[in-house]
């Protein structure tokens, strides 16, 4: 699995999810209940993974979507 995604933004992860699922590129995401730990501050990300082998085409489709090109892993 590869980091496709880190933000801080609590809608992003879902939507790139469904752009993703949109694709047939399976995704996962991580930390997304720690904002029940952190409370408002916001300053834990969550993470979102694909297979190594979807990962250029996961970020190609999160890049033609809007998403910035610092948010995205390498």
């Amino acid at each position: 699995m590869k980091l496709l995604l880190s933000t801080t933004d609590p809608t992003a992860i879902p939507f790139a999810q469904v752009l993703l699922n949109g694709e047939g590129i399976d995704s996962f995401a991580l930390d997304v209940h720690m904002n029940a730990l952190q409370g408002i501050s916001g300053f834990l990300p969550q993470r979102l993974m694909v297979a190594d082998k979807d990962h250029f085409r996961a970020r190609a489709v999160l890049l033609d979507n809007g998403f910035a090109a610092h948010d995205l892993g390498p």
